[in-house]
Protein backbone atom coordinates (compact mmCIF):
# COMPACT_ATOMS: atom_id res chain seq x y z
CA UNK A 1 0.00 0.00 0.00
CA UNK A 2 1.49 3.36 -0.85
CA UNK A 3 1.70 6.41 1.07
CA UNK A 4 -0.75 9.25 0.69
CA UNK A 5 0.45 12.15 -1.35
CA UNK A 6 1.82 14.92 1.49
CA UNK A 7 1.80 17.91 -0.50
CA UNK A 8 -2.42 18.58 -0.44
CA UNK A 9 -1.69 18.43 2.89
CA UNK A 10 0.87 20.62 3.43
CA UNK A 11 -1.16 23.33 0.71
CA UNK A 12 -4.28 22.89 3.58
CA UNK A 13 -1.69 23.37 6.12
CA UNK A 14 -0.26 26.45 4.80
CA UNK A 15 -3.54 27.95 3.87
CA UNK A 16 -5.18 27.15 7.56
CA UNK A 17 -1.67 29.04 8.75
CA UNK A 18 -2.51 31.74 6.83
CA UNK A 19 -6.29 32.13 8.32
CA UNK A 20 -5.68 31.04 11.83
CA UNK A 21 -2.98 34.04 11.59
CA UNK A 22 -5.46 36.80 10.07
CA UNK A 23 -8.14 35.39 13.63
CA UNK A 24 -5.92 36.44 16.46
CA UNK A 25 -6.49 40.15 16.24
CA UNK A 26 -8.44 42.73 13.95
CA UNK A 27 -4.81 44.73 13.78
CA UNK A 28 -3.42 42.22 12.62
CA UNK A 29 -6.17 41.15 10.02
CA UNK A 30 -5.95 44.88 8.94
CA UNK A 31 -2.31 44.71 8.57
CA UNK A 32 -2.39 41.98 6.61
CA UNK A 33 -5.24 43.10 4.02
CA UNK A 34 -3.68 46.16 3.69
CA UNK A 35 -0.02 45.42 2.74
CA UNK A 36 -1.81 42.79 0.61
CA UNK A 37 -4.07 45.31 -1.12
CA UNK A 38 -0.82 47.84 -1.81
CA UNK A 39 1.40 44.46 -2.64
CA UNK A 40 -1.07 43.34 -5.42
CA UNK A 41 -1.41 47.32 -6.74
CA UNK A 42 2.33 47.47 -7.20
CA UNK A 43 2.41 44.60 -8.64
CA UNK A 44 -0.15 45.16 -11.28
CA UNK A 45 1.20 48.82 -11.85
CA UNK A 46 4.44 46.98 -12.62
CA UNK A 47 3.12 44.56 -15.14
CA UNK A 48 1.38 47.54 -16.90
CA UNK A 49 4.70 49.41 -16.95
CA UNK A 50 6.87 46.13 -18.38
CA UNK A 51 4.14 45.92 -20.88
CA UNK A 52 4.67 49.64 -22.00
CA UNK A 53 8.47 48.80 -22.24
CA UNK A 54 7.34 46.24 -24.90
CA UNK A 55 10.04 47.22 -28.17
CA UNK A 56 11.84 49.53 -26.19
CA UNK A 57 15.57 49.33 -27.05
CA UNK A 58 16.93 48.73 -23.55
CA UNK A 59 13.76 46.54 -22.64
CA UNK A 60 15.92 43.80 -21.96
CA UNK A 61 18.21 45.04 -19.69
CA UNK A 62 15.66 46.77 -17.32
CA UNK A 63 13.80 43.17 -16.86
CA UNK A 64 17.22 41.44 -16.41
CA UNK A 65 18.43 43.72 -14.02
CA UNK A 66 14.90 43.46 -12.30
CA UNK A 67 14.30 39.65 -11.88
CA UNK A 68 18.26 39.65 -10.48
CA UNK A 69 16.79 42.30 -7.97
CA UNK A 70 14.11 40.28 -6.99
CA UNK A 71 16.02 36.72 -7.09
CA UNK A 72 18.12 38.89 -4.84
CA UNK A 73 15.41 39.80 -2.32
CA UNK A 74 14.08 36.20 -2.28
CA UNK A 75 17.69 35.22 -0.86
CA UNK A 76 17.81 37.58 1.88
CA UNK A 77 14.09 37.91 2.68
CA UNK A 78 14.15 34.83 5.08
CA UNK A 79 17.72 36.13 6.80
CA UNK A 80 15.61 39.57 7.62
CA UNK A 81 11.92 38.51 8.30
CA UNK A 82 12.34 34.80 9.82
CA UNK A 83 8.95 34.83 11.62
CA UNK A 84 7.07 35.92 8.46
CA UNK A 85 5.93 32.62 7.61
CA UNK A 86 5.95 29.81 10.24
CA UNK A 87 6.56 27.32 7.34
CA UNK A 88 9.77 28.57 6.95
CA UNK A 89 11.19 26.43 10.33
CA UNK A 90 11.12 22.44 9.07
CA UNK A 91 12.39 21.42 12.59
CA UNK A 92 8.61 21.64 13.82
CA UNK A 93 8.22 18.56 11.72
CA UNK A 94 11.17 16.18 13.14
CA UNK A 95 8.70 13.97 15.07
CA UNK A 96 6.90 13.29 11.49
CA UNK A 97 8.15 10.30 9.77
CA UNK A 98 9.05 12.16 6.15
CA UNK A 99 11.61 11.59 4.04
CA UNK A 100 13.40 14.25 2.88
CA UNK A 101 12.44 14.47 -1.00
CA UNK A 102 8.86 14.42 -0.64
CA UNK A 103 9.04 16.62 2.18
CA UNK A 104 10.77 19.30 -0.17
CA UNK A 105 8.46 18.69 -2.94
CA UNK A 106 5.68 19.46 -0.76
CA UNK A 107 7.23 22.80 0.98
CA UNK A 108 7.90 23.86 -2.42
CA UNK A 109 4.47 23.36 -3.75
CA UNK A 110 3.32 25.38 -0.65
CA UNK A 111 6.00 28.00 -0.79
CA UNK A 112 4.03 29.10 -3.62
CA UNK A 113 0.81 30.10 -1.77
CA UNK A 114 0.78 33.60 -1.05
CA UNK A 115 1.41 37.52 -1.84
CA UNK A 116 5.25 37.19 -3.20
CA UNK A 117 5.15 34.47 -5.50
CA UNK A 118 1.72 36.69 -7.08
CA UNK A 119 3.76 39.44 -6.90
CA UNK A 120 6.66 37.73 -8.49
CA UNK A 121 4.66 35.95 -11.20
CA UNK A 122 3.29 39.40 -11.99
CA UNK A 123 6.15 40.64 -12.78
CA UNK A 124 7.84 37.10 -14.31
CA UNK A 125 5.23 37.33 -16.99
CA UNK A 126 5.07 41.33 -17.85
CA UNK A 127 9.40 40.89 -17.91
CA UNK A 128 7.96 37.99 -20.74
CA UNK A 129 5.57 40.18 -22.94
CA UNK A 130 8.32 43.00 -22.66
CA UNK A 131 11.07 40.95 -24.47
CA UNK A 132 9.32 38.17 -26.42
CA UNK A 133 8.41 38.50 -30.06
CA UNK A 134 7.25 35.77 -32.30
CA UNK A 135 5.35 32.09 -30.86
CA UNK A 136 8.14 30.56 -30.58
CA UNK A 137 9.26 33.77 -27.42
CA UNK A 138 6.29 33.59 -25.82
CA UNK A 139 6.41 29.25 -25.47
CA UNK A 140 9.53 29.85 -23.98
CA UNK A 141 8.77 32.18 -21.73
CA UNK A 142 6.19 30.09 -20.33
CA UNK A 143 8.75 27.99 -19.64
CA UNK A 144 11.07 31.06 -18.26
CA UNK A 145 8.10 32.00 -15.79
CA UNK A 146 7.85 28.43 -13.86
CA UNK A 147 11.70 27.94 -14.17
CA UNK A 148 12.26 31.47 -12.49
CA UNK A 149 9.55 31.40 -10.22
CA UNK A 150 10.88 27.90 -8.90
CA UNK A 151 14.51 29.25 -9.19
CA UNK A 152 13.27 32.34 -6.59
CA UNK A 153 11.04 29.66 -4.11
CA UNK A 154 13.45 27.05 -3.44
CA UNK A 155 16.61 29.82 -3.70
CA UNK A 156 14.61 31.05 -0.45
CA UNK A 157 13.88 28.09 0.66
CA UNK A 158 17.59 26.60 1.10
CA UNK A 159 18.88 29.54 2.88
CA UNK A 160 15.85 29.91 5.24
CA UNK A 161 17.04 25.74 5.65
CA UNK A 162 20.81 26.62 5.69
CA UNK A 163 20.37 29.17 8.41
CA UNK A 164 17.02 27.72 10.32
CA UNK A 165 19.03 27.24 14.01
CA UNK A 166 20.11 30.62 13.89
CA UNK A 167 17.33 32.05 12.33
CA UNK A 168 14.78 30.60 14.86
CA UNK A 169 17.50 31.26 18.28
CA UNK A 170 17.22 34.60 19.58
CA UNK A 171 20.51 36.19 18.28
CA UNK A 172 18.91 35.03 14.84
CA UNK A 173 15.79 37.61 15.46
CA UNK A 174 17.80 39.92 16.71
CA UNK A 175 19.37 39.69 13.07
CA UNK A 176 16.02 41.39 11.96
CA UNK A 177 16.82 44.64 13.57
CA UNK A 178 19.29 44.63 10.88
CA UNK A 179 17.05 44.86 8.36
CA UNK A 180 16.97 48.88 8.54
CA UNK A 181 20.25 48.74 7.15
CA UNK A 182 19.72 46.80 4.56
CA UNK A 183 17.19 49.44 3.65
CA UNK A 184 18.91 52.94 4.56
CA UNK A 185 21.47 51.78 1.76
CA UNK A 186 19.41 50.06 -0.57
CA UNK A 187 17.47 53.71 -0.87
CA UNK A 188 20.78 55.84 -1.30
CA UNK A 189 21.93 53.15 -3.81
CA UNK A 190 18.63 53.14 -5.43
CA UNK A 191 18.27 57.13 -5.41
CA UNK A 192 22.15 57.13 -7.05
CA UNK A 193 21.51 54.42 -9.80
CA UNK A 194 17.90 56.90 -10.43
CA UNK A 195 19.76 59.83 -10.89
CA UNK A 196 22.92 58.24 -12.85
CA UNK A 197 19.79 57.22 -15.02
CA UNK A 198 18.05 60.06 -15.27
CA UNK A 199 21.57 61.56 -16.87
CA UNK A 200 22.57 59.06 -18.69
CA UNK A 201 19.61 57.35 -19.70
CA UNK A 202 18.78 53.54 -19.77
CA UNK A 203 21.50 52.51 -21.85
CA UNK A 204 23.73 53.08 -18.64
CA UNK A 205 22.10 49.13 -17.58
CA UNK A 206 23.24 47.14 -20.75
CA UNK A 207 26.61 46.01 -19.10
CA UNK A 208 24.89 44.92 -15.71
CA UNK A 209 22.52 43.39 -17.64
CA UNK A 210 25.09 41.70 -20.19
CA UNK A 211 26.69 39.63 -16.90
CA UNK A 212 23.52 39.38 -15.30
CA UNK A 213 21.58 37.61 -18.14
CA UNK A 214 23.63 34.46 -17.45
CA UNK A 215 22.96 34.54 -13.61
CA UNK A 216 19.64 31.99 -12.89
CA UNK A 217 16.90 33.42 -12.31
CA UNK A 218 17.70 36.22 -14.87
CA UNK A 219 19.06 34.09 -17.17
CA UNK A 220 15.56 32.60 -18.27
CA UNK A 221 14.02 35.79 -19.04
CA UNK A 222 17.65 36.10 -20.93
CA UNK A 223 16.39 33.10 -22.74
CA UNK A 224 13.27 34.53 -24.43
CA UNK A 225 14.79 37.40 -25.24
CA UNK A 226 17.40 35.49 -26.99
CA UNK A 227 14.82 33.62 -28.84
CA UNK A 228 13.31 36.70 -29.69
CA UNK A 229 16.74 37.55 -31.59
CA UNK A 230 16.89 33.61 -33.46
CA UNK A 231 19.84 33.17 -31.00
CA UNK A 232 18.38 29.61 -29.79
CA UNK A 233 22.27 27.97 -28.67
CA UNK A 234 22.48 30.65 -26.49
CA UNK A 235 18.47 30.38 -25.30
CA UNK A 236 18.89 26.55 -24.52
CA UNK A 237 22.11 27.28 -22.48
CA UNK A 238 20.41 30.20 -20.64
CA UNK A 239 17.56 28.10 -19.61
CA UNK A 240 19.70 24.91 -18.87
CA UNK A 241 21.76 26.91 -16.14
CA UNK A 242 18.35 28.48 -14.72
CA UNK A 243 17.15 24.61 -14.73
CA UNK A 244 20.87 23.51 -13.28
CA UNK A 245 20.37 26.47 -10.61
CA UNK A 246 17.00 24.66 -9.75
CA UNK A 247 18.51 21.21 -9.30
CA UNK A 248 21.21 22.09 -7.53
CA UNK A 249 19.09 24.60 -5.14
CA UNK A 250 16.48 22.15 -4.59
CA UNK A 251 19.41 18.93 -3.55
CA UNK A 252 20.99 21.40 -0.96
CA UNK A 253 17.47 22.38 0.42
CA UNK A 254 16.98 18.14 0.41
CA UNK A 255 20.24 17.94 2.37
CA UNK A 256 20.17 20.56 4.95
CA UNK A 257 16.78 19.40 5.37
CA UNK A 258 18.22 15.93 6.38
CA UNK A 259 20.66 17.55 8.73
CA UNK A 260 18.65 19.03 10.29
CA UNK A 261 15.77 16.15 10.93
CA UNK A 262 18.36 13.74 12.08
CA UNK A 263 21.55 16.06 13.92
CA UNK A 264 20.92 17.60 17.28
CA UNK A 265 20.61 21.28 18.12
CA UNK A 266 23.99 22.67 19.59
CA UNK A 267 24.47 25.76 17.00
CA UNK A 268 23.51 28.30 20.07
CA UNK A 269 25.65 27.17 22.57
CA UNK A 270 29.06 28.15 22.98
CA UNK A 271 32.11 25.95 23.86
CA UNK A 272 33.42 25.95 27.36
CA UNK A 273 36.48 27.28 25.77
CA UNK A 274 35.21 29.98 23.96
CA UNK A 275 32.83 31.08 27.22
CA UNK A 276 36.61 30.95 29.08
CA UNK A 277 38.35 33.01 26.52
CA UNK A 278 35.21 35.59 26.55
CA UNK A 279 34.86 36.06 30.31
CA UNK A 280 38.66 36.07 31.24
CA UNK A 281 39.23 38.64 28.14
CA UNK A 282 39.19 42.83 29.38
CA UNK A 283 39.98 43.82 25.46
CA UNK A 284 39.35 47.72 25.62
CA UNK A 285 38.77 47.65 29.62
CA UNK A 286 42.16 47.51 30.32
CA UNK A 287 42.47 50.97 28.65
CA UNK A 288 39.66 53.13 30.29
CA UNK A 289 39.83 55.19 33.05
CA UNK A 290 39.58 53.57 36.84
CA UNK A 291 36.73 53.98 38.81
CA UNK A 292 32.90 54.51 37.78
CA UNK A 293 33.72 56.56 34.15
CA UNK A 294 35.71 53.30 33.17
CA UNK A 295 33.16 50.79 34.48
CA UNK A 296 30.45 52.87 32.76
CA UNK A 297 31.64 53.35 29.61
CA UNK A 298 32.94 49.50 29.07
CA UNK A 299 28.96 48.94 29.95
CA UNK A 300 28.05 51.58 27.40
CA UNK A 301 30.48 50.01 24.61
CA UNK A 302 29.00 46.76 25.49
CA UNK A 303 25.70 47.64 24.86
CA UNK A 304 26.95 48.80 21.34
CA UNK A 305 28.32 45.78 20.42
CA UNK A 306 26.21 43.14 22.40
CA UNK A 307 22.34 44.57 22.18
CA UNK A 308 21.10 44.03 18.71
CA UNK A 309 18.95 47.13 18.87
CA UNK A 310 21.87 49.44 20.01
CA UNK A 311 24.04 47.91 17.34
CA UNK A 312 21.89 48.18 15.32
CA UNK A 313 20.97 51.90 15.50
CA UNK A 314 24.79 52.28 15.51
CA UNK A 315 25.58 50.22 12.35
CA UNK A 316 22.41 52.35 10.24
CA UNK A 317 23.75 55.58 11.73
CA UNK A 318 27.39 54.77 10.95
CA UNK A 319 26.41 53.59 7.24
CA UNK A 320 23.88 56.84 6.66
CA UNK A 321 26.62 58.89 8.50
CA UNK A 322 29.05 58.20 5.25
CA UNK A 323 27.19 57.10 2.23
CA UNK A 324 25.49 60.65 2.05
CA UNK A 325 28.11 62.98 1.86
CA UNK A 326 31.01 60.41 0.03
CA UNK A 327 28.32 59.36 -2.54
CA UNK A 328 26.95 63.18 -3.36
CA UNK A 329 30.88 64.40 -3.02
CA UNK A 330 31.38 60.83 -5.83
CA UNK A 331 28.09 62.59 -7.94
CA UNK A 332 29.94 65.80 -7.65
CA UNK A 333 26.96 67.46 -5.97
CA UNK A 334 28.07 67.05 -2.87
CA UNK A 335 29.35 69.83 -0.40
CA UNK A 336 32.43 69.51 2.07
CA UNK A 337 29.50 70.66 4.73
CA UNK A 338 27.79 67.41 4.14
CA UNK A 339 30.50 65.42 5.95
CA UNK A 340 28.68 67.13 9.04
CA UNK A 341 26.24 64.46 9.06
CA UNK A 342 28.20 62.05 10.60
CA UNK A 343 28.06 63.67 13.25
CA UNK A 344 24.32 64.55 13.02
CA UNK A 345 24.29 61.05 12.76
CA UNK A 346 25.68 59.50 15.49
CA UNK A 347 24.86 62.62 18.06
CA UNK A 348 21.49 60.68 17.86
CA UNK A 349 23.04 58.15 19.55
CA UNK A 350 23.11 60.05 22.82
CA UNK A 351 19.34 60.73 23.13
CA UNK A 352 17.25 58.69 25.50
CA UNK A 353 20.63 57.21 27.12
CA UNK A 354 18.67 55.43 29.99
CA UNK A 355 15.84 53.79 27.67
CA UNK A 356 18.63 52.00 26.00
CA UNK A 357 19.21 50.18 29.23
CA UNK A 358 15.54 48.98 29.21
CA UNK A 359 14.20 46.96 32.97
CA UNK A 360 18.15 46.96 33.92
CA UNK A 361 18.28 50.60 34.19
CA UNK A 362 17.26 50.11 38.24
CA UNK A 363 20.69 48.68 38.85
CA UNK A 364 22.21 52.24 37.50
CA UNK A 365 19.52 53.89 39.67
CA UNK A 366 20.68 51.84 42.83
CA UNK A 367 24.27 53.66 41.91
CA UNK A 368 23.01 57.67 41.88
CA UNK A 369 22.23 59.38 45.19
CA UNK A 370 23.30 62.69 44.30
CA UNK A 371 23.89 65.10 41.41
CA UNK A 372 27.48 64.31 41.31
CA UNK A 373 26.96 60.43 40.21
CA UNK A 374 24.61 61.34 37.80
CA UNK A 375 26.89 63.51 36.34
CA UNK A 376 29.59 61.18 36.26
CA UNK A 377 27.58 58.79 34.41
CA UNK A 378 26.35 61.21 31.51
CA UNK A 379 30.12 61.94 31.55
CA UNK A 380 31.20 58.47 30.99
CA UNK A 381 28.19 57.79 28.52
CA UNK A 382 29.66 60.80 26.05
CA UNK A 383 33.07 59.99 26.43
CA UNK A 384 32.20 56.14 25.27
CA UNK A 385 30.35 57.88 22.41
CA UNK A 386 33.22 60.66 21.69
CA UNK A 387 35.40 57.35 21.69
CA UNK A 388 33.59 56.37 18.55
CA UNK A 389 32.09 59.42 16.90
CA UNK A 390 34.94 61.65 17.05
CA UNK A 391 37.63 59.56 14.72
CA UNK A 392 34.95 58.62 12.32
CA UNK A 393 33.22 62.07 12.10
CA UNK A 394 36.76 63.37 10.81
CA UNK A 395 37.86 59.79 8.68
CA UNK A 396 34.30 60.94 6.84
CA UNK A 397 35.49 64.81 6.56
CA UNK A 398 38.70 63.68 5.65
CA UNK A 399 37.46 61.74 2.50
CA UNK A 400 35.08 63.96 1.56
CA UNK A 401 37.24 66.43 1.44
CA UNK A 402 39.50 64.18 -0.47
CA UNK A 403 36.92 63.51 -2.77
CA UNK A 404 35.90 66.68 -3.40
CA UNK A 405 39.72 67.80 -3.90
CA UNK A 406 38.33 71.13 -1.82
CA UNK A 407 40.97 70.74 1.47
CA UNK A 408 40.97 74.36 1.99
CA UNK A 409 37.24 74.09 3.49
CA UNK A 410 38.87 70.66 5.77
CA UNK A 411 39.18 73.28 9.25
CA UNK A 412 35.99 74.83 8.58
CA UNK A 413 34.00 71.21 8.16
CA UNK A 414 35.79 69.74 10.84
CA UNK A 415 34.69 72.69 13.43
CA UNK A 416 30.97 72.59 12.29
CA UNK A 417 31.06 68.77 12.72
CA UNK A 418 32.66 69.19 16.09
CA UNK A 419 29.99 71.88 17.33
CA UNK A 420 27.21 70.01 16.33
CA UNK A 421 28.33 66.90 18.12
CA UNK A 422 28.61 68.84 21.32
CA UNK A 423 25.65 70.90 20.66
CA UNK A 424 24.05 66.95 20.29
CA UNK A 425 25.72 65.94 23.35
CA UNK A 426 24.64 68.35 25.49
CA UNK A 427 20.90 68.26 24.59
CA UNK A 428 20.50 64.38 24.38
CA UNK A 429 21.71 64.43 28.14
CA UNK A 430 19.02 67.01 29.22
CA UNK A 431 16.02 65.14 26.87
CA UNK A 432 17.22 61.97 28.14
CA UNK A 433 16.07 62.82 31.71
CA UNK A 434 13.40 65.04 31.14
CA UNK A 435 12.02 62.55 28.25
CA UNK A 436 12.85 59.21 28.65
CA UNK A 437 11.34 56.29 26.98
CA UNK A 438 11.05 52.81 26.79
CA UNK A 439 12.78 50.48 23.59
CA UNK A 440 10.97 47.57 23.12
CA UNK A 441 13.14 44.55 23.25
CA UNK A 442 11.58 41.90 21.27
CA UNK A 443 10.18 43.03 18.05
CA UNK A 444 10.84 45.61 15.49
CA UNK A 445 9.12 48.58 17.17
CA UNK A 446 12.06 50.67 18.90
CA UNK A 447 9.40 52.79 20.89
CA UNK A 448 6.69 51.30 23.36
CA UNK A 449 2.72 51.72 22.90
CA UNK A 450 1.49 54.98 24.59
CA UNK A 451 5.72 56.57 24.46
CA UNK A 452 5.26 58.00 20.50
CA UNK A 453 5.24 61.45 21.71
CA UNK A 454 7.90 61.54 23.83
CA UNK A 455 10.27 59.71 21.52
CA UNK A 456 9.38 62.74 19.30
CA UNK A 457 9.77 65.84 21.58
CA UNK A 458 13.05 63.90 23.10
CA UNK A 459 14.80 63.25 19.38
CA UNK A 460 13.52 65.81 16.60
CA UNK A 461 13.05 68.70 19.71
CA UNK A 462 16.63 67.97 20.23
CA UNK A 463 17.66 68.22 17.47
CA UNK A 464 16.40 71.44 16.75
CA UNK A 465 18.16 72.47 19.53
CA UNK A 466 20.87 71.57 18.85
CA UNK A 467 20.83 73.14 15.35
CA UNK A 468 19.59 77.01 17.39
CA UNK A 469 23.10 76.08 19.48
CA UNK A 470 25.05 75.87 16.63
CA UNK A 471 24.21 78.93 15.31
CA UNK A 472 26.62 81.21 16.34
CA UNK A 473 29.67 78.86 14.83
CA UNK A 474 27.36 79.11 11.59
CA UNK A 475 27.22 82.77 11.74
CA UNK A 476 30.87 82.68 12.10
CA UNK A 477 31.35 80.30 9.52
CA UNK A 478 29.42 82.09 6.57
CA UNK A 479 30.36 85.51 7.88
CA UNK A 480 34.23 84.71 7.08
CA UNK A 481 33.34 83.15 3.99
CA UNK A 482 31.86 86.16 2.81
CA UNK A 483 34.52 88.87 4.12
CA UNK A 484 36.75 90.27 1.92
CA UNK A 485 40.12 88.88 3.69
CA UNK A 486 37.90 86.14 5.67
CA UNK A 487 39.80 83.19 3.75
CA UNK A 488 42.93 84.04 5.62
CA UNK A 489 41.23 82.96 8.74
CA UNK A 490 38.75 80.00 8.30
CA UNK A 491 41.45 77.94 9.82
CA UNK A 492 40.19 79.43 13.32
CA UNK A 493 36.95 77.51 13.13
CA UNK A 494 38.53 74.19 13.96
CA UNK A 495 40.10 75.42 17.34
CA UNK A 496 36.88 77.54 17.61
CA UNK A 497 34.00 74.90 17.04
CA UNK A 498 36.21 72.17 19.17
CA UNK A 499 36.31 74.17 21.71
CA UNK A 500 32.59 75.66 21.28
CA UNK A 501 31.44 71.90 21.32
CA UNK A 502 33.49 70.97 24.67
CA UNK A 503 31.72 73.85 26.09
CA UNK A 504 27.93 73.09 25.07
CA UNK A 505 28.69 69.52 26.15
CA UNK A 506 30.15 70.20 29.77
CA UNK A 507 26.80 72.79 30.12
CA UNK A 508 24.35 69.97 29.00
CA UNK A 509 26.01 67.80 31.25
CA UNK A 510 25.64 70.24 34.49
CA UNK A 511 22.35 70.95 33.60
CA UNK A 512 21.41 67.46 32.93
CA UNK A 513 22.69 65.68 36.23
CA UNK A 514 20.50 67.69 38.51
CA UNK A 515 17.51 66.77 36.76
CA UNK A 516 18.14 63.20 36.17
CA UNK A 517 18.98 62.74 39.74
CA UNK A 518 15.41 64.01 40.54
CA UNK A 519 13.47 62.01 38.30
CA UNK A 520 15.15 59.05 38.97
CA UNK A 521 11.97 57.10 39.89
CA UNK A 522 10.28 58.69 36.94
CA UNK A 523 13.16 57.54 34.62
CA UNK A 524 12.64 54.11 35.52
CA UNK A 525 9.48 53.91 35.45
CA UNK A 526 9.35 55.14 31.73
CA UNK A 527 12.35 53.23 30.48
CA UNK A 528 10.68 49.65 31.81
CA UNK A 529 7.70 50.12 30.47
CA UNK A 530 8.14 47.87 27.13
Amino acid sequence: MSAPAITPVFVRLKLSLLRNGLRQSGGRKAAYITSAVFALLFAALQLIGLIALRGHAHAESVVVLAVAVLGLGWAVMPLFFPSGDETLDPTRLVMLPLRPRPLVRALLTASLVGIGPLFTLCLLVGSVIAVARGGAAFAVGAVAVVLALLVCVALARAVAAANVRLLTSRKGRDLAVLSGLVIAIGAQIVNFGAQRLGASGLGELDPAAEVLQWVPPASAIGAVHAVSEGSYGRAVAQLALSAGALVALLALWSRHLTRLMTSPDGSTLPSAESAAKERSSTGLARLLPAGRTGTVMDRSLRYVWRDPKTKAAWVTSLAIGLIVPVFNAWQGTGSVYFACFAAGMLGIQMYNQFGQDTSAFWMVAMTISSARDAYVELRARAYALLLITLPYATLVTVVTTAMLGDWRRLPEALGLSFALLGAMLATGAWTSARFPYSIPQEGYKNVAPGQTGLAWISIFGGMMAAALLCAPVIALTIWLNVSADGDDWTWLLLPAGTAYGAVLTAAGLKLAAPRTARRLPEILAAVSKG
